[in-house]
């Protein structure tokens, strides 16, 4: 008989220490919070590949980068790009730079950093280097631009300026201020 008793004592004992230390467990562990806020994390990739289409399915440029990043809100960003893109008379124009942003809502993609970009010159047969630290390509508009100091090179001719509008779709070439060139024959 105190054998019995002693079980249940046992018993008991068990069933309430256990409740006792579950209950000491549960208050250690900490909430876990959900965000349901819905906002976008956004993405990156490596060794990337943005096509982005005209309305006939054509490609209105090709960007290819070591790095791509996106957050919601703030465009989409890259590193070591290479730009491709053919103005309105067919012509492909190949760039290079160390990175750029480009804004999505807008299609103007800023390259920043040992930019390069080569193509055939608007109302011309010769090809030309263009060369500058920031340089804006407005893909839907055909648009080159820069503010700063741009280096031109064609078919034995250097031109300098401080700033530069190329209007693709009416092949006109403008060199803003401070214009410096070398012919050579």
């Amino acid at each position: 008989m105190i054998f019995r008793i002693f079980a249940t004592a046992l018993f008991i004992a068990i069933i309430v220490g256990s409740f006792w230390l579950g209950g000491q467990q549960r208050e250690l562990t900490s909430p876990t919070t959900v965000d349901n806020s819905g906002a976008e994390l956004g993405y990156s990739a490596r060794n990337a590949t943005l096509i982005e289409t005209g309305e006939d399915g054509r490609p209105l440029y090709t960007l290819y980068a070591d790095v791509i990043r996106q957050s919601p809100g703030d465009g989409v960003n890259f590193d070591k790009v290479r730009l491709i893109f053919r103005d309105a008379q067919g012509q492909d124009w190949n760039a290079h730079a160390d990175s750029g942003q480009l804004m999505t809502e807008t299609g103007k993609v800023d390259l920043l950093g040992d930019v390069h970009i080569n193509g055939v010159l608007p109302g011309s047969d010769e090809a030309a280097d263009l060369a500058t630290e920031r340089l804006t390509v407005a893909t839907r508009e055909n648009i080159i631009s820069t503010t700063e100091p741009v280096v031109l090179t064609a078919a034995g001719r250097l031109l300098k300026s401080r700033g530069l509008i190329v209007e693709l779709k009416d092949n006109h070439l403008q060199l803003e201020s401070n214009v410096h060139g070398m012919f050579s024959p």
